[in-house]
């Protein structure tokens, strides 16, 4: 089975592409809904960030409050190093877990798509993969689409940016690049043509 890491910058529209290779069929694991999954209420993962950050890392219903939590992480990196600390051995460990149990269908999947945010940030999934995709736009591009997205100011934005990659060390990891400038239609006429090549280098 093929595993394709797909990637890129914050609003750059990887939950987009992802929907649109799953609509083809092909199995997606998404580290974003793993890490969600992982801070639910009861998680050990949840407990350690209380632990860790104090009583403003939960709203008043014991849910992890994420806005507090954001504007915190975002302004201080070493409690984002910390986070991620807590958080990226578990949400690798269920990757890993996820892969297996789609190898161990009969038939498994030609290939599988995992969606990793970090990919190039961590380095911790290239043992995992075969190819990286990574979903490209402009700067000022994403700047705009995440503070719509979003609802956040400008600096807070920049921030967000600042904390990833850059756009060029993404495109060096790349094996292949979507290009989302431009209309929807042309989106998914590069999922196809990508979903082409990876049904035929899985055969």
């Amino acid at each position: 089975m093929l595993v394709v890491g797909l990637t890129g910058g914050v609003a750059s529209g990887k939950s987009t592409v992802a929907s649109l290779f799953a609509s083809d069929g092909v199995p997606v694991i998404d580290t974003d809904l793993i890490a969600r999954e992982l801070v639910t209420p009861g998680q050990p993962a949840l407990a350690e960030i209380a632990a860790r950050f104090g009583p403003d890392a939960l709203s008043t219903d014991g849910t992890l409050n994420r806005p507090w939590l954001r504007q915190r992480i975002f302004a201080d990196e070493a409690a984002r190093k910390v986070l991620e600390s807590i958080l990226h051995p578990r949400i690798r460990a269920e990757v890993q877990r996820r892969l297996e149990a789609l190898r161990l269908q009969t038939p498994p999947p030609a290939y599988a798509l995992v969606v990793i945010p970090l990919l190039v940030e961590t380095g911790a999934y290239d043992a995992l993969l075969d190819r990286v995709l990574v979903v490209d736009l402009p700067e000022d591009l994403q700047l705009q689409r995440l503070m719509t997205r979003d609802g956040v100011e400008e600096p807070l934005a920049r921030a967000m940016l600042a904390a990833q990659a850059s756009r060029e060390a993404r495109l060096a990891r790349a094996d292949d690049v979507i290009n989302n400038r431009g209309a929807p239609d042309d989106l998914m006429e590069q999922v196809e043509r990508l979903h082409r090549l990876y049904a035929g280098l899985a055969a």
